[in-house]
């Protein structure tokens, strides 16, 4: 285990590294081919990005989901969406029986072909985790490229029209906040009461809840940090806002994530940096082992701040 500020810090306060606890989530990055390009994206999705898992990775998380006490599949990207065999993934996760997330940048929908996947989703009752990282739409704009805001009040709508996100339908809709620069998001409970405000009062949009995450310093937002000289100081705010009680409840001691060639690691910010989970434990997905995976030790890094800042990102 490599010794970093923040593994010193966990041992200042635990008797041991950090491992996995009850492991019960598959999180797989189906591709970083994105329709958009935000400035915060720790993955740096794009249009021009070619990475994308192919059938024989996917058909090998299909087989570790039936083969494991595995209960939820969460899919990422990228915008998933955009994988060839991502509606495949979704119906026969839910064949067998798994709750299926789907992390969806929600301006997708109006891509070509992609029209219908609000009633795919609702069809095949997908819980959806959808990212708006402001309810107005100039910082939208800003962060996503001009048009994007009304992309996504218009996927919204329809979503709700479907029973997603307002209680008649018992879809579960939730958005996600991004900071748009180098500081810590918001207490998550005030900002959902702004958001469920103004989307109800501008749109007549309803949703379940707001998840605010802080943005982690690798990929996009780091060459970011690092063009307008303020790494350093945003490392600083991170560490400076630690908070140990975020330790029990942190993604990487739940969730496998695998990337999309079909890596293990133990999250999708130790996935784009190729950290890959314990030598103790199988590489890929193809050699899937949960027991071994969900004992094993923990890869820390100094950007695991990120997730132990304030209220914390689970």
């Amino acid at each position: 285990m490599k010794d970093t500020k923040f593994s010193k810090k966990v041992l200042s306060i635990r008797a041991e590294p950090l491992k996995a606890l009850e492991v019960t989530t598959l999180q797989v990055n189906v591709g970083y081919q994105c329709n958009l390009a935000c400035k915060h994206c720790h993955v740096a999705a794009g249009p021009a990005r070619t990475e994308i898992m192919d059938k024989d990775t996917i058909d090998a998380v299909l087989r570790a989901l039936s083969g494991s006490p595995l209960k939820i599949l969460d899919i990422t990207g990228g915008a998933p969406e955009l994988n060839p065999s991502f509606r495949y993934l979704v119906k026969e996760a839910r064949s067998l029986g798994r709750h299926v997330i789907v992390r969806t940048n929600l301006s997708i929908f109006c891509e070509e072909g992609m029209a219908d996947l609000p009633k795919f989703y609702q069809d095949h009752d997908v819980e959806l985790v959808a990212s708006l990282p402001c309810y107005l739409e100039d910082n939208v704009d800003r962060v996503r490229g001009s048009g994007t805001f009304k992309k996504c009040i218009a996927a919204l709508q329809k979503l709700n029209s479907l029973g997603y996100g307002n209680g008649t339908g018992g879809k579960n809709l939730s958005l996600v906040y991004n900071p748009q620069g180098a500081f810590l998001p918001p207490a998550q409970g005030t900002l959902e009461e702004e958001y469920k405000k103004e989307l109800k009062s501008r749109f007549n949009i309803s949703f379940n809840r707001l998840y605010t995450f802080t943005n982690m310093p690798i990929g996009r937002f780091k060459d970011f940090l690092d063009r307008t000289g303020s790494l350093e100081m945003y490392m600083d705010k991170l560490t400076c806002a630690f908070n140990p009680e975020t330790l029990d409840t942190i993604m990487c001691r739940h969730l496998i994530s695998v990337g999309w060639d079909g890596a293990l690691f133990d999250c999708d910010f130790n996935q784009v940096l190729r950290l890959p989970v314990d030598s103790s434990a199988p590489a890929h997905i193809r050699d899937f082992d949960h027991a071994r995976l969900a004992t094993r030790f923990i890869d820390v890094r100094d950007h695991c701040f990120g997730c132990t800042a304030g209220h914390g990102s689970t």
